[in-house]
Formats: C-alpha cells, sequence, structure tokens
C-alpha cells in the first residue's frame, strides 16, 4: 500500500534542462528591451531550442559543446522575431559551424556555434507581423512559362489589377504577391526570376569568403601579394558568373559548381531553391517597422549576408596589435607650439602716452 502512495520520481531530459537553463535568461532580456515575451515566443524558443538538441545529437555533440553566449544570443533572436522552427513549411532553419576565435597570428582555437537563418516562409511571418500598413498577405502567384499572365497597369494612382490564368505547364518565370494594406488598396508585388540571378552571383560571392584557391593554406596568414592574387581570381569568378547572366546558365558552368550549394544544384530542390529566392525578393523589400530598435537590429544581423560577413571579419581581425603598458614612467607633457614674439612686452606703467592725455 505504501509503495502504491509513493510518488514516481522525476526525470528531466536534455531538452528539459535547456529549456529551463536558458528560458529565464531569454525573458529577462527581452524584458530589458522592452518586448514582451508572450506565449508564442516561449513556443518559438521552445521548438528552437528542440531543433538544436535534436541537431547537436545527429551531428554526434552535446549542447554543452555550442558556446552558451552564442545559444543565448540564438535563442534571444527566435523570441524576438517570433519564428517557428516547426512550423510547416519551416520559418527558421539553425546549422552548426566551426569558428575560430584566436586573434589574426596566434594558434587556431576553434569553437562550435549554432548559425540561425530565416527560412523562405519566415519572411512571409515577418512581412505579416511587421510590414508597414499592412493589413493583409494574401497567398503568392506562381506563374509558370505556360501561364497567361497580364501585368497590372498604372493610371496615375489608378492600378488595374493583373491576370492570371493558370496552365500548370512550364518552369515557374514569376512570382506575384497581392498585399493588402490598411486604407483598404492592395498592391501586386511582382519578382521575376531573371532576378535570381543576383542572389546566386551574392551565394557564390560569399562561399568563397575563405577560398584561396591554393595559392596559400590560410587567407588569414596570406601575404599581400598572395591576398591581391586571391582578391583577382575572384575578380575573374564574379566577371564570369555576370557574363553568363541568366540563373540556368550560371548553374550549369561546371567552373563555378564548387561554390554553389546542393540546395541550388541538385536537381530535386533546385526549383524549390529559386521560388523560395524570387519570394524573398519580393517580402524582403518592402518596408518594416518593428516598433523596437533590439528586433529591428535583430532582423538585420539575420537577414543581412554582407553584414554577418564584415561582424566576422571583424571578429576574426580585432584586437590584433598587443598594448603593452609603460609601467614606472610618465609620458611627457605635451609641448605647447611656439609662440614668437618680436618684441619683449613693456610694462603697463612705461607705456608712453598717447598725445592726446598728455597735459599741455
Amino acid at each position: 500500500m505504501a509503495e502504491k502512495n509513493q510518488v514516481a520520481p522525476t526525470y528531466s531530459t536534455g531538452l528539459d534542462k535547456q529549456i529551463n537553463a536558458f528560458l529565464p535568461m531569454v525573458e529577462k532580456q527581452l524584458n530589458d528591451d522592452g518586448v514582451m515575451f508572450d506565449d508564442y515566443a516561449r513556443y518559438c524558443v521552445v521548438s528552437a531550442m528542440s531543433e538544436i538538441v535534436s541537431m547537436t545529437h545527429n551531428a554526434g555533440i552535446e549542447p554543452k559543446d555550442i558556446n552558451g553566449s552564442n545559444l543565448n544570443d540564438i535563442l534571444i533572436s527566435v523570441a524576438r522575431l517570433k519564428l517557428n522552427a516547426n512550423a510547416v513549411p519551416r520559418e527558421c532553419y539553425f546549422q552548426i559551424r566551426n569558428v575560430n576565435t584566436a586573434p589574426k597570428g596566434k594558434p587556431a582555437k576553434w569553437e562550435k556555434q549554432v548559425e540561425f537563418n530565416i527560412e523562405g516562409d519566415g519572411y512571409d511571418a515577418i512581412l505579416a507581423r511587421y510590414g508597414r500598413d499592412v493589413k493583409k498577405v494574401y497567398p503568392y502567384w506562381l506563374v509558370r512559362e505556360g501561364d497567361t499572365y497580364i501585368p497590372p497597369k498604372h493610371k496615375g494612382v489608378e492600378v488595374t489589377p493583373p491576370e492570371w490564368e493558370e496552365s500548370g505547364e512550364g518552369k515557374v518565370i514569376r512570382v506575384v504577391y497581392p498585399i493588402e494594406y490598411n486604407d483598404g488598396h492592395i498592391e501586386y508585388h511582382v519578382s521575376e526570376r531573371s532576378d535570381v540571378a543576383k542572389n546566386l552571383a551574392a551565394h557564390i560571392s560569399n562561399n568563397m569568403q575563405n577560398e584561396t584557391f591554393g595559392i596559400c593554406e590560410d587567407r588569414y596568414k596570406a601575404t599581400d601579394k598572395q591576398k591581391q592574387q586571391i582578391a583577382e581570381k575572384k575578380r575573374q569568378i564574379m566577371a564570369k558568373v555576370k557574363e553568363l547572366g541568366t540563373v540556368e546558365d550560371i548553374l550549369a558552368c561546371e567552373e563555378l559548381q564548387p561554390w554553389i550549394s546542393p540546395s541550388y544544384s541538385e536537381f530535386q530542390s533546385q526549383e524549390s531553391m529559386i521560388i523560395r529566392k524570387m519570394r524573398n525578393n519580393i517580402t524582403k523589400k518592402i518596408p518594416k517597422d518593428f516598433g523596437n530598435a533590439a528586433i529591428a537590429n535583430t532582423y538585420s544581423m539575420v537577414d543581412d549576408v554582407v553584414y554577418r560577413e564584415v561582424q566576422e571579419e571583424i571578429e576574426q581581425n580585432a584586437n590584433q596589435t598587443e598594448f603593452q603598458p609603460v609601467i614606472g614612467e610618465k609620458p611627457a607633457p605635451p609641448k605647447m607650439p611656439d609662440v614668437k614674439q618680436e618684441k619683449e612686452p613693456v610694462p603697463a606703467g612705461e607705456r608712453p602716452l598717447p598725445d592726446f592725455m598728455k597735459q599741455e
């Protein structure tokens, strides 16, 4: 009988431990930023933590192997933007990176960090939540080669809506987002397949960031001459991308394959990736009003590839010169500039009086 009244022991899983460790810190940071940590933000953090724990397990490591400060920052970013890793389709995703945190010229010091990125539908969620004066984001149109499409026409401030007749044939050449604003009017935002060539160029450039082309072993240890050679090689490759011009020609070029990720190059994912980029080209350019500087800054850091590259470059090259303080010596006082005087000043009592002050 006594056994029946005993309370079963409670076991805490690895996920529970991580959630209990990070949730209070995330909540405190959001409160300090003036951002409400509501139930949905909490759910997004739990979903993100679940995804990260699963990802680390599949990689053969533990969450404790990840830099704790980095992991905390990632969860804060998820909470600020309210992006759901469990949504279908996903709104965000994570990946593990090995980051060298040692200063330049010092022995490498590698640590594992999590990188947080916005998935295609995440931009739709952000647009619906933070789009300036946006009331509703309607389902987007995927216009194919065989479809009949009549673009919108503008007459002054009046706009004739576009017309679309589906055929279901051919590859997607255009994405259209109908968006309703608070004043009731609807705008039709359009992105073309040809525009993805610019996304591909940025993708290739980003993937060449650490490339040395065999000129040296490590770009951080490259001499000035080697850096010039690497930069010239990158310029030649980017000139090739510009010369090819179209998405299909760039993806078909064997020379560029080493810097094109499988999501672009693999047959089964290529079309989905191109459509995602067309969608992003629309949703990212529509003005947002986050209403909070912390949320706006988080979006900029996660969304802007160039911003991330600059930040990584700063982190890699920061504190390169060791400061050696001189103890026991006082710095010489700064010298005042020399003031040349042609004559010594005459004391007031010896100065001659002007004629009008002299007594006759």
